[in-house]
């Protein structure tokens, strides 16, 4: 009987509550701190009520310091990572929260700060690979060209069997 293994993944895109913040740890590893806010609708009733989560999310490494600057209030970021939980004891009261541990930072446009207008489709990628070496990966989005498609971008050319 094959064992199932434990999965701890997690992919958010929501808009930064805050600058990052960036300070490095004993061994010199710089570390970046970050807060999420994820919107989301919901319907109660026969209404649709905006419900907004926040989540912590702590950076590791190289990428880390060459995103940081890029990462102020209002951007919209995408955060692929895993949950950690910190717990602690103060005053002989337990406490616990649950934070992203990311893998991988990716600024999505949106909010720049200067005119609210969007980054012009430019996307970045900051990723930590499992080596633990980074890797700094830039990409150009493009509209896919009809070609890709098969067609003119307009009415479909075949007939669908189904």
């Amino acid at each position: 009987m094959a064992s199932v293994s434990d999965i701890n993944c997690v992919i958010l895109i929501g808009n930064l509550t805050r600058d990052a913040e960036m300070s490095y740890m004993p061994s010199g590893n710089a570390v970046v701190n970050f807060s999420l806010a994820i919107n989301r609708s919901k319907k109660e009733g026969d209404q649709w009520v905006s419900e907004v989560n926040y989540f912590d999310v702590a950076y590791f490494g190289k990428p880390a310091e060459g995103v940081k600057p890029y990462l102020t209030k209002g951007k919209k970021v995408a955060v692929q990572g895993s949950l950690k939980q910190d717990r602690w004891e103060k005053d002989g009261q337990k406490f616990s929260k649950v934070r992203i541990v990311a893998d991988t930072v990716r600024l999505m446009g949106g909010r720049d700060g200067s005119d609210g207008q969007s980054s012009g489709g430019y996307q970045n990628s900051f990723s930590q690979s499992p080596s633990g070496s980074a890797a700094q990966q830039n990409s150009y989005y493009s509209q896919p060209s009809s070609e890709t498609f098969g067609g003119d971008g307009g009415a479909f050319t075949e007939d669908i069997p189904f």
